[in-house]
């Protein structure tokens, strides 16, 4: 736009240098000066249209973009109120779940305190339960064994009879189970006379001395107890302890002069060469 008014003030500049020729060419010129110039404004004309309408392209763009921008603005906006809206309830929900919360906390403190009660309790029942079932079971296993024991007599008999039989060890057993069951009566005494017995006849010597003594100290007068002194003299003897052992058989026949056990017992010294009465020391 500028260019061309530059250009039309260029001609009208190089028309009034121009000199006077001739008539008929200065109006030549001048025609074709003023088509020049007609033709320059018939440009300006379209210069000045086309500006106009890419002005008006250019203004309506903009007026789209202006009411795009408003739109983008308020969608923006508004999308800001919610969120701000959404951050209050979420930290009024967050406030009211925290409460929430913490009740059910102490609730559960709460359970937990009786859930504790309630297994002390149950434990307590259990240790009881047990104790009684303990009890009970004690009770039975005991009337069970009663109910199992032979009589005591029969129980002699039967361990009487393994043992002259040979039946050595349910002998022992049964001799022993009657020790067990019916130590106080007076065949406890024959029975530990006959363990004492069974040990002897398996050269378990220093253990039948201890059946021996058993009798002796539990069963002073009882049956076996002069068969048992003689025995435990032959068991001294048999280990070695010759003096304790002529001791004991010369006992035998102080203490029971008229029984076999003594007739025994004297032979038996006669063999090792010792008189069956103990020699005096003189008095001085």
């Amino acid at each position: 736009m500028k260019n061309l008014r530059t250009r039309v003030c260029l001609f009208v500049v190089a028309a009034g240098l121009i000199a006077s020729p001739p008539a008929l060419a200065v109006n030549r010129e001048l025609v074709e000066l003023q088509t020049q110039v007609q033709q320059l404004q018939d440009q300006i004309t379209n210069l000045k249209q086309s500006l106009d309408e890419r002005m008006g392209v250019i203004k309506n763009l903009m007026d789209q973009n202006t009411d795009s921008i408003n739109k983008v603005t308020g969608a923006i906006t508004n999308i800001q109120v919610n969120l701000q809206k959404q951050q209050s309830d979420t930290n009024n929900h967050v406030d009211q779940l925290s409460g929430q919360l913490q009740a059910l906390n102490d609730s559960l403190d709460e359970l937990k305190a009786r859930l504790g009660k309630v297994t002390k309790q149950l434990e307590d029942m259990q240790s009881a339960q047990q104790s009684l079932a303990a009890q009970a079971n004690q009770q039975v296993q005991d009337q069970q064994k009663q109910l199992s024991v032979q009589a005591p007599d029969v129980l002699y008999n039967n361990a009487l009879r393994d043992y002259n039989g040979g039946n050595t060890d349910l002998a022992r057993q049964e001799f022993g189970d009657y020790i067990k069951n019916y130590p106080n009566t007076d065949l406890a005494g024959n029975a530990y006379f006959y363990l004492a017995e069974l040990d002897f006849h398996a050269a378990n010597y220093p253990q039948a001395i201890k059946g021996y003594d058993q009798v002796l100290q539990t069963f002073p007068d009882g049956t076996k107890a002069a068969s048992a002194e003689l025995k435990k003299g032959f068991a001294l003897l048999e280990t070695g302890q010759k003096d304790a052992g002529i001791s004991a058989l010369r006992h035998v026949v102080q203490r029971y002069p008229r029984t076999n056990e003594a007739i025994q017992a004297k032979d038996r010294l006669r063999k090792l060469g010792v008189a069956t009465t103990a020699s005096r020391r003189p008095e001085q």
